[in-house]
Formats: C-alpha cells, structure tokens, sequence
C-alpha cells in the first residue's frame, strides 16, 4: 500500500464523512492504493457512529476507538502504528488541511528519494498579534535552550517514509511532543507553505491555556535548561547578597521583608521547576499506556 492517511478525531461529527468525500476524491483520481486510519480519541458526540457508517464505503478505512479521550499525541501514535502504507500522513479531520496538499507531498517524495519527510507551514496565520507573538516567543525559546530544532510554523500536517514513521513509533514516550520527536529522529524534512481551509463543522479545541501548557510540555520535554534556573539565581544571590545587605541596612527595614518576600518566591518556583520534571519521570516510570484502544475495526482483511 502507498499512502495511509492518519486522522485524530474529537468531536468531529460534523467533519469525517466531508473529509472522507474529499479524500476518496481526490486519491481515487490518482490510482495508487491507500488507506484512512481514523483514530476516535473518546469523542462525546455522534463521531464514532459517522465513522463507522465510512466502513461501509468503497476506500480501505480503519477506526481505532479509544476508551476515553487521551489527546491528540496519543491520537498521532495510535494511527502512526496502525498505519501500513510506504508513505504516512497524518491530517486533521475538519477540511482546514485539504488532501491535495497530501497529493502534493506524495509527489515530492516520489520525485526527490533524499527527502524522508514533507512538513507543511501555513503562509498566513489567522490568529490575533498577541497569539501569534506568544508562538513566536515560544520558538526562539525552545531553539535557544534545546539542542533540537524547531521550525517556526511547522504543523504536524505532515507526510513521512516508512523508515521515518517506524523511527518514531520507538520513541516511547509518555509525555509526547510530536513537533519535536518529528526533529529529534532526524532524517531529512522539506518544508511547503499550504493555505488554511475553511472548518467544514465544529470548533477549534484549542485554546490560550491549552497551548500554553502544549508550549510548556515541548520545553520541559526536549530541554533540561529550566533546571539550571535555581542554580544561577543561586549564584546571582550570592554575588548581589553583600552589597545588597549593606543597601537594607541604611534603608528602612520594610525592605528586608520584601526581599524575604521575593527570595522566597524564587525559591518556590524553583521548587516547582524542578517538581514538573520529578512528577514527569515518576509517571513515566509507572510505564502506562499512552493510550487504550475500545474498539479497532476495519473494512478490510
């Protein structure tokens, strides 16, 4: 089989059978076998059901049915292992990543054997400036304490080889963070613009907070830098603490509190630093499944 398209679903009701006219559309016109590996992440609406009337359709379709929702990473990996074809794809559900760019990436790695990955970025951000500054901030962050790369704008709308796909299904991960484990196996990616399409149905699932803790998880994953914080504060304490008794000593005492005040934050936030690696191995080292499959049906043999 060539290609197998991986689609995370939540709450998409709305989308899959859309999404699904749309791919048989478009692969069908191209005459190469392929597969639509649905992965229900415990949605609460009507998607399983539309899910599985697509079993009864033309094109190979598989559903995995998670037991309850366990999030898009867990959605990617579950599709990722139960995908079959030389060339995987993983795709959103609600149409704004349309299957000809997948048409698109498929040909570039036919016509160029050095590319192991086609990654797609979207050209123009529909977004607020101040959400598009706090991504922005997010990448020169992460690029400047993190020995991996991350590309500015890079989605998980992505196409990979075989080889590619079985590199990252051995990372296992608990806490997974596709965008970086997509940079840290390595191999050779290029990267296309693609232009936004309109949501055929439902609503965005992210949110400020969600991306905020998304954000704060790729750093804690792929860098140890913030566990060095309480270490140059440390040493930046030391050096200040001679002049600056001196300072509090002439000044009205009320500031001697106020350092109190503040030395102890830096202290418990340092705590806390180090207490979200500490709570992250210890579930790592409890060895649970990153997900748990219900059902796991197909159309084909």
């Amino acid at each position: 089989m060539k290609l197998s398209l991986v689609v995370p679903c939540f709450n998409e009701e709305q989308s899959v059978i859309p999404f699904y006219k749309e791919a048989v559309s478009t692969f069908d016109a191209l005459g190469y076998d392929y597969e639509i590996v649905f992965v229900n992440d415990g949605s609460r609406d009507g998607t399983l059901d539309m899910l599985k009337k697509l079993l009864d359709g033309p094109a190979a379709v598989k559903v995995v049915s998670f037991s309850r929702n366990f999030g898009k990473e867990a959605a990617m990996l579950a599709g990722l292992e139960n995908a079959q074809g030389d060339y995987v794809s993983v795709i959103d559900a609600d149409l704004q990543q349309h299957p000809s760019v997948v048409a698109d990436m498929v040909k570039i790695l036919d016509e160029e054997p050095d590319v192991d990955c086609v990654a797609a970025y979207q050209e123009k951000r529909d977004e607020s400036g101040f959400m598009s500054l706090c991504k922005k901030s997010f990448y020169k962050i992460i690029n400047r304490v993190s020995d991996t790369e991350f590309v500015d704008g890079a989605s998980d709308f992505r196409t990979f080889r075989r080889q590619m796909v079985d590199e990252i299904v051995n990372m296992k991960e608990y806490f997974r963070f596709s965008k970086g484990i997509f940079s840290f196996v390595g191999f050779n990616t290029k990267y296309i613009p693609y232009t936004v399409g309109e949501r055929v149905g439902g609503e965005s699932k992210w949110n400020f907070t969600k991306l905020l803790r998304y954000a704060l998880s790729g750093i804690i994953s792929f860098t140890t830098s913030p566990l060095r914080i309480p270490l140059y504060l440390g040493i930046l304490f030391i050096i200040l603490s001679l002049p600056l008794f001196i300072v509090l000593l002439i000044l009205h005492k009320g500031l001697t509190i106020s350092a109190v005040y503040f030395v102890g934050g830096v202290i418990l936030c340092s705590i806390g630093i180090i207490g979200e690696y500490l709570a992250k191995a210890y579930i790592q080292g409890k060895n649970r499944p990153v997900y748990i499959v219900k059902e796991n049906l197909s159309n084909r043999k």
